[in-house]
């Protein structure tokens, strides 16, 4: 065989396939055994590295046996997340159509920051704003017809006391009308892989076009607390707005979760923040953030019953979770 390698009349060929395919398998041996380190799954967009920690356990996800069921919930859908690792903890029907109610307004919020150039802009609260909000039953962050808002101070508006205005206000001021900030939202939920999420208001007005499960919550709370100043309103008890042209004084808002939530009275971590919501049709919904021993958890349920004996069927869930599954 050496002998016929100097051999002057063996053809060119022969002499470099030998020299060509050793490397060459070499490399892709290389390079195949980098990809699955993940080192270059970030070559295509560089925003993967947001978005990379959304994919919770797929293996575990392609098998919901492997995910424990929680049992004797009043909410119809929940999730419970290990936020640094992606790990699903503990799950009801977390891939079935649910309403969100205020929920919404997550993503009407990262949507707004993203969006956002400067916080200290003033943005009007339109008084059409406020006429198409006259019959919807929804809550209010207090601000005025014709006031002009901080961008910074609508957006904690739109998040603590779930206003709105607020929502309305910012939506218009971005894209100049609710229907195309939605339109916004929907790319967002689309970039993040919340295949069966569809949004037609920024609110969370009921309509039947506006749908989500607990799974998608999961992955767009997941996304949004990677924004700091997302984090930072989400996880605020009170915050009080600057003076506008018609307030002088501006206003204090208090957190719908930590006006519910007690935790002196929980020892099995500590809840530092959280987004309410309700409609006749969603039900009762929460989606929080605990931590416990240094990391981070997050909570999504959904469609818990609200009757006269117990308006907040939602908040007893998430204790009763987290009883459950931390000691």
């Amino acid at each position: 065989m050496f002998k016929e390698r100097n051999n002057k009349k063996l053809k060119p060929m022969s002499i470099f396939i030998p020299t060509i395919i050793f490397p060459t398998i070499l490399l892709c041996i290389t390079l195949f055994t980098v990809y699955n380190t993940g080192k270059y799954q970030n070559w295509n967009n560089s925003n993967t590295s947001l978005t990379s920690s959304l994919i919770f356990n797929k293996s575990s996800d392609k098998n919901n046996s492997v995910i424990p069921i929680i049992r004797n919930l009043n909410s119809e859908n929940a999730i419970l997340v290990e936020n640094s690792s992606g790990k699903i903890i503990v799950q009801k029907n977390k891939d079935a159509k649910c309403y969100a109610a205020s929920l919404t307004k997550i993503m009407t919020t990262i949507v707004a920051i993203e969006n956002l150039n400067d916080l200290n802009v003033e943005i009007p609260m339109k008084r059409s704003i406020f006429e198409s909000l006259k019959n919807s039953n929804a809550s209010m962050a207090g601000f005025l017809p014709d006031e002009k808002v901080k961008a910074k101070d609508a957006l904690y508006g739109i998040m603590l006391p779930s206003g709105a205005e607020s929502s309305l206000g910012v939506a218009e001021y971005i894209s100049g009308s609710e229907d195309k900030f939605v339109d916004l939202m929907n790319k967002k939920a689309r970039e993040l892989g919340m295949k069966n999420t569809h949004y037609s208001n920024t609110i969370g007005l009921h309509n039947s076009d506006h749908y989500t499960t607990a799974y998608d919550l999961s992955i767009l709370l997941d996304y949004a607390l990677e924004n700091d100043i997302f984090k930072s309103i989400f996880t605020t008890d009170r915050y009080s707005t600057s003076p506008t042209n018609l307030n002088s004084a501006g206003i204090t808002f208090r957190s719908t979760t930590f006006d519910k939530i007690d935790n002196e009275n929980f020892g099995k971590g500590k809840v530092i923040g959280g987004k309410t919501g309700f409609t006749d049709k969603a039900g009762l919904c929460l989606a929080s953030l605990l931590e416990k021993n240094g990391k981070e958890y997050i909570l999504i349920t959904t469609g818990a019953e609200k009757t006269n004996n117990e308006s907040s069927s939602n908040i007893i869930d998430a204790f009763n979770i987290y009883d459950t599954y931390f000691h």
